[in-house]
């Protein structure tokens, strides 16, 4: 290769990982030229490449003294496709979030196992709630419905496969399930093909022996040193191989019931619909008691020589076969006819939709008691760290939970809505918005071209102008907040910024400093989900009016079309995402944020890219500092941040020795101790603490990152309180005399001066230019 390009090991090497949405490398390296020197395009480690040869002065990469590398795994959120696919996926991101905020306090394990065990069956609820969605839009709304004879597909104007079904088969209501039931079941096969695919790719990885921990047994104090008892140093954390696998088999085949029970539970009447409904409610009921066992989500690591019952591997097996085949038998069945089944406008069954309704209800007021009491457990005793806080007070997990509850029902809703608008027919049914309005299946009158929804659909629509009324409320709160705090700092930042600045500036802080707000944010608009289905619901139970008048119908209506118009913009986001590598970044921060933490209870998540990035960092640091002469400096901004902090702790001692980390822009304790103590707490920041030398620059202006041991409120002016970590970074610089710079916030902080020099105060080896 002609050019300059360092590719030894031996000296300094700093190491920079970038934080959310895929920083290029000739960003993190700030340089135009990088090359790759190890990894693929997926996640890499590059270089700086001079194409006129080897360079001078002090910035420049030295062979054998001194080098610049930056990690880019942004392809694993960002880079690829089929980033597009993942968008209806975010309640099962959720929920997965949601175990990680779980309280975990040291009396309370059973306690835990058992609300841990409660998440897993919510989870395995909220994919029979999306597979739901497609199986009432498809089989219920155009199988039964639209295409029965003399129904709106069987027109003219209707597409030509669903008036081909309603011609042929319009009065074998069987046939018309069993071919409807494609829809659902290609979407079951998506989630099960992308599953199995970054399952492959990203969970079979394994940190080297070689420079990771010791095997992960019962781990004595002694071998742990200063992180024994802590969680994030596990390194069956991210080892997730085995137990997604398991998970995956349970999900995919209670999904695959859930279809199969849509089809055959309108024929139980008769001796081949009742076997059928009953061996689907068998794979259903078998699922569900799998997903609630300890071992069917445990982990375990890799190196420790411990195995998974073999009971439970062979029981997966078991239902891994099962499950298709009670599914085929259903199809087959139902396209051999199976007679008229039972009457109704809406598809008939034995009240599956309501046995789910209820245990999720059920599971979420058991999730919000238990962890409630774990919380209580959880409280710090004794002295308390001056800027630890628990988000909610330790129930962030709970409102996660209801928030991937409300986020799934409204893609379920949305699809419902979707599905009916495209199918009908102008109608004078009762009721507001489209012809399949609340309350349009009351009166015996003529069906036509309606398609019948629930009421408590309808009720529930009615709660999204509701909860759009409360974000704009919760909006307009912030602002109140950001001015007064506006108001509070512009005095102090005059001797800084002057008289004509100082406004602008302090609106910066103020803002930034919203971010501490995400809590209550989150409590506000999950509890305004939460009490309004409550309260639709007892209206809906006790019949106390139907929502197609006055203020319901307006709200019902209102809300239909806003669902619908949410199914529209998905579809475009997804194309648009499909084909814009820009906009995959933009969309890939979603993702970098909720998958850094592992597929724990919901396995048909978007992947977990930390369980490839950390063996990855771990063999990389290895190679890096292998001898006494060598050192790695791991400079990790944002995400990076977090990554560098669980990759410290996976190191074993002799080479963390060798290690030195530079962390900016970083949320570990602002959001991840807040909402991740268990993880990221007090105990977890100071293992990493007291493993590497460790420096932390942040900002006021930067609404990501913070401190991480103790806040000082640099316009007080005094010492900093001796904190060894933490080091403020004025934003804008101050200039006497000029007029600030434009603020950085959350950015640049490889540009900052005070960069380098901690980066120098991190140097221990001694270099030679």
């Amino acid at each position: 290769m002609d050019g300059f390009l360092d590719e030894t090991r031996g000296g300094v090497t700093e190491l920079r990982v970038h934080g959310v949405s895929g920083t290029p490398p000739e960003d993190m390296l700030n340089h135009p030229h990088p090359r790759r020197v190890a990894g693929d395009r997926v996640t890499g480690f590059y270089r700086r490449w001079w194409p006129d040869g080897r360079p001078s002065g002090g910035d420049a990469d030295v062979p054998g003294v001194r080098r610049r590398e930056a990690y880019a795994w942004g392809g694993l959120t960002s880079g690829g496709r089929t980033i597009a696919l993942w968008l209806p996926l975010l309640p099962f991101s959720l929920a997965n979030l949601s175990y990680f905020m779980l309280p975990r306090p040291p009396r309370g394990a059973w306690l835990r196992h058992v609300t841990e065990a409660a998440q897993r069956l919510f989870a395995l609820l909220l994919t029979g709630t999306l597979v739901g969605a497609v199986t009432g839009a498809a089989v219920d709304l155009v199988g039964w419905q639209c295409t029965a004879a003399g129904r709106a597909c069987t027109h003219d104007g209707a597409p030509f496969w669903a008036r081909w079904l309603g011609t042929v088969w319009g009065d074998e209501p069987s046939k018309r399930l069993a071919v409807t039931a494609l829809a659902p079941l290609l979407v079951v096969v998506l989630l099960w093909w992308l599953g199995r695919r970054t399952w492959r790719r990203d969970e079979q990885a394994v940190i080297p022996q070689e420079w990771g921990p010791p095997p992960d047994r019962a781990r004595a104090p002694a071998s742990g040193g200063a992180r024994a008892g802590v969680l994030l140093a596990r390194p069956r954390l991210w080892h997730g191989g085995a137990p997604v696998w398991r998970l995956r088999v349970v999900h995919v085949a209670f999904a695959l019931a859930s279809i199969g029970l849509a089809v055959s539970a309108p024929f139980a009447s008769i001796r081949q619909g009742l076997a059928l409904t009953a061996a689907n409610a068998g794979v259903q009921f078998a699922a569900a008691v799998l997903v609630v066992l300890p071992w069917i989500a445990r982990r375990l690591d890799p190196h420790s020589g411990v195995r998974p019952p073999a009971w439970l591997t062979g029981s997966c097996h078991v239902l891994r076969v099962a499950a298709p085949l009670v599914f085929a038998a259903t199809i087959a069945l139902a396209l051999a006819g199976m007679g008229p089944g039972a009457p109704g406008r809406r598809l008939p069954g034995p009240g599956v939709g309501t046995i789910h309704s209820v245990v999720m209800v059920g599971l979420g007021l058991f999730i919000l008691i238990t962890t409630s009491v774990l919380a209580v457990m959880d409280r710090p005793r004794g002295r308390r760290d001056p800027i630890e806080r628990r988000a909610l007070g330790g129930l962030a997990g709970w409102f996660v939970l209801m928030a991937a509850a409300g986020a799934a029902n409204l893609i379920v809703l949305g699809v419902l809505f979707s599905t009916a608008s495209y199918f009908d027919e102008p109608s004078t049914a009762a009721g507001p918005g489209i012809a399949a309005g609340p309350g349009a299946g009351a009166g015996p009158g003529p069906l036509g071209g309606k398609l019948f929804l629930d009421d408590h659909v309808w009720w529930t629509a009615a709660l999204v102008p509701v909860l759009l009324l409360g974000v704009l409320a919760v909006a307009a709160v912030l602002h109140l907040i950001r001015a007064a705090e506006t108001a509070r700092l512009a005095p102090r930042l005059t001797h800084y910024y002057g008289h004509r600045h100082c406004r602008a500036v302090a609106a910066q802080w103020a803002l930034a400093a919203l971010t501490d707000r995400a809590g209550l944010v989150l409590a506000v608009i999950s509890g305004l989900g939460v009490t309004g289905f409550a309260a639709v619901t007892v209206i809906h139970r006790l019949r106390l009016l139907p929502p197609a008048d006055g203020v319901a119908g307006l709200l019902a209506s209102a809300g239909s079309w806003a669902l619908i118009a949410l199914v529209a913009g998905l579809v475009l986001l997804g194309r648009r995402t499909y084909s814009d590598s820009r906009l995959r970044r933009t969309i890939g921060i979603v993702w970098d944020v909720c998958t850094f933490w592992p597929r724990a209870v919901h396995p048909l998540a978007p992947p977990c890219y930390t369980e490839r990035v950390v063996p990855e960092l771990v063999a990389r640091v290895g190679r890096l500092a292998r001898t006494e002469r060598d050192q790695v400096i791991v400079s990790g901004h944002s995400q990076g941040s977090v990554i560098a902090a669980a990759l410290v702790l996976q190191l074993r001692p002799e080479v963390r020795r060798r290690v030195g980390l530079l962390t900016h822009g970083s949320p570990l304790r602002r959001l991840y101790a807040a909402f991740f103590p268990a993880y990221f707490g007090t105990p977890g920041l100071a293992a990493v603490r007291d493993s590497v030398a460790w420096y932390n620059l942040y900002r006021l202006s930067d609404p990501i990152g913070g401190p991480v041991f103790r806040r000082v409120d640099p316009l007080a002016g005094g010492p900093d309180g001796g904190e060894p970590v933490d080091r403020f970074c004025w934003d804008p610089p101050r200039r006497p005399g000029w007029p600030p710079e434009e603020t950085r916030g959350h950015s640049g902080y490889w540009l900052d001066p005070l960069y380098e020099d901690a980066l120098d105060g991190l140097i221990r080896i001694k270099t030679a230019a």
